[in-house]
């Protein structure tokens, strides 16, 4: 690359860092000289969780013990954490539950849109589960097991495809808000619509979206919705997921795991079953206290912060990546996989050569984190509120040094 156009881009960097009204966010994280363009698989540490934590562990259960269930507020805390998350996808409260991880929240809602599809078709019909051919190995999974389950075809459908693939037979659609290989942002509202058209109930995963950019379940009538907490949300390694059930729909929501957490009377103890009003009855057993609140500390840091902002800088910071690719890469070395255009594109950027896994490990060793995945792509992830421009432009110069 030529040394002029290399000032040039540091230049248009650090103009817009300066310009940056989300540029202050970063001091909520703890963070060195690295750049981490990896918050897509795991959010960086926000300042404030390590204290929380040490409070729970020292002070809430190693002197209150047991009486923190009530007086620190232990059990309603899936509840209230969900409220939390629910302005960060578009959601009015009450309609999520945090705990369990994202594959239990999809088994529950996969299965609860099925037994609901065939209340309504109690002659038979509604016994095909439609799921996004390109999802993550996961979501597969336990798409084709709920089928095995409840008696339903599975058919795997790319989600372009959608719309001339549902009709009579489906009972429930999965998809994945954005492709988690290219950052392909696939478009909800219109998907959500066409499973409506065909009767169906739709079920969205935000694992890649959530925390990124808008998604706005309640706008655009989402079934059910499932998230992890720990990539754009920050909240730590293995921190619980949630489960948006409709707010509508909660009445006639069948978990197919009914825990003592979700029983109208959980310390009654009952043997006969009856769900909880609301999104309690996605609960199931004993949350995992202390990721679960480590997880609201860490959501301490969308304090005063819209998504529509974060959603506009995530657009800036990877156009801007992308022009300095184009820039400093030399031509044919890398193939862009994540679309172009705004409206389809989620909050990371994917490029595909032939060596990949060793040169991002190169790149990690030089301080520029991103991931590799099998078996050709780079991607990297642009968490705006914490990643500038300055380390955007270091990351692109940084892989072409490598190309």
């Amino acid at each position: 690359m030529s040394e002029p156009l290399a000032l040039s881009l540091a230049a248009k960097a650090a103009a817009l860092d300066t310009a940056d009204e989300l540029a202050p966010l970063r001091d909520r994280f703890t963070l060195d000289d690295t750049v981490y363009l990896d918050g897509n698989s795991l959010g960086a540490l926000p300042r404030g969780v390590p204290a929380r934590v040490a409070d729970v562990v020292q002070r809430e259960w190693g002197e209150l013990r047991i009486r923190s269930w009530q007086e620190s507020g232990w059990w309603t805390a899936p509840e209230r954490i969900g409220d939390r998350i629910a302005p960060l996808v578009g959601a009015a409260p009450g309609q999520i539950v945090v705990g369990d991880s994202t594959s239990v929240n999809v088994f529950k809602a996969l299965v609860g849109a099925v037994r609901m599809a065939r209340a309504s078709a109690p002659d038979g019909g509604r016994d095909e589960i439609v799921v996004d051919a390109t999802t993550f190995p996961t979501d597969g999974y336990i798409a084709e097991s709920a089928a095995r389950m409840t008696g339903c075809a599975l058919r795997p459908v790319a989600p372009a495809d959608v719309p001339r693939a549902v009709g009579p037979r489906t009972a429930a659609v999965l998809l994945n808000h954005v492709d988690y290989r290219t950052g392909r942002l696939h478009d909800l509202p219109g998907l959500t619509a066409a499973v409506h058209a065909a009767g169906a109930y739709a079920v969205w995963d935000l694992c890649h979206s959530a925390g990124a950019l808008p998604v706005g379940l309640d706008a655009h009538g989402v079934d059910l919705a499932v998230g992890c907490t720990y990539k754009f949300l920050n909240g730590g390694p293995g921190s619980p997921a949630y489960l948006y059930v409709r707010r509508d729909l909660q009445p006639r929501f069948d978990s197919p795991l009914p825990g003592w957490n979700s029983h109208m009377d959980p310390f009654g103890m009952r043997s006969d079953y009856e769900a909880a009003p609301g999104a309690v009855r996605g609960r199931v057993g004993t949350p995992d206290i202390l990721s679960t609140l480590a997880l609201e500390a860490a959501l301490d840091v969308w304090e005063g912060v819209t998504i529509e902002a974060v959603r506009a800088k995530s657009l800036a910071l990877t156009d801007f990546f992308l022009e300095c690719v184009a820039a400093y890469v030399p031509e044919g070395r890398v193939e862009v996989l994540t679309p172009a255009t705004h409206a389809e594109r989620g909050s990371q950027v994917a490029l595909r050569c032939s060596d990949a896994g060793k040169i991002m490990a190169r790149l990690i060793d030089k301080g520029v984190v991103g991931d590799y995945r099998a078996p050709d792509t780079l991607r990297f992830g642009f968490t705006p509120l914490y990643v500038g421009y300055a380390d955007t432009e270091r990351a692109a110069r940084a892989l072409a040094d490598e190309l």
